[in-house]
């Protein structure tokens, strides 16, 4: 399983049930990344995406409170229910894609993570843990640093030497 976010210099990831930024860069490395691919998320983060609806071309497989239900993605009610659909798909194919507690949860069954690098403070009031603080996490940068609307990003991957078993 991988996991795929943007962080803030301070690894912020959201405000407002939002993004911090929009970056046309850093949506299609995630459109790239995951189309064809199982995301995984909390409920909050698909109440977050226009109208409510999962992403298109991906199983979205929804960790939600018990009574909701829906029929346009995978209902889970427990993490328990959540690794069980999560086995049922190749590792590599399954991404997280958040929101902040559910990446808190979620890391340390990841074995890489994708993580776009954006140079700014998006003023964020949810926050990723800094993977170059972890021990088993080591980064690899995947590309230059980029520009776009006078924002620096880079997008690297970080390496876990010894992800949980789910």
């Amino acid at each position: 399983m991988k996991l795929i976010v943007a962080v803030d210099n301070n690894w912020g990831i959201g405000k407002n049930n939002g993004l911090l930024f929009s970056l046309k860069g850093d949506m299609d490395f995630f459109k790239e990344k995951t189309t064809g691919k199982v995301v995984v998320m909390g409920y909050n983060t698909l109440l977050s995406f226009p109208n409510s609806k999962p992403l298109k071309n991906r199983v979205n497989i929804v960790l939600a409170p018990d009574g909701v239900e829906r029929e346009d993605c995978i209902v889970c009610h427990t993490l328990e229910d959540t690794f069980a659909e999560i086995k049922k798909y190749p590792p590599d194919d399954v991404f997280v894609i958040g929101g902040a507690m559910f990446y808190r949860t979620m890391y340390p069954y990841c074995t890489e993570a994708y993580i776009t690098h954006v140079n700014a403070d998006g003023g964020a009031e949810v926050f990723f843990d800094d993977l170059s603080k972890l021990s088993e996490w080591k980064r690899e940068d995947l590309s230059e640093v980029l520009s776009e609307n006078g924002v620096e990003y880079q997008f690297t991957k970080y390496l876990n030497s010894a992800p949980q078993k789910y």
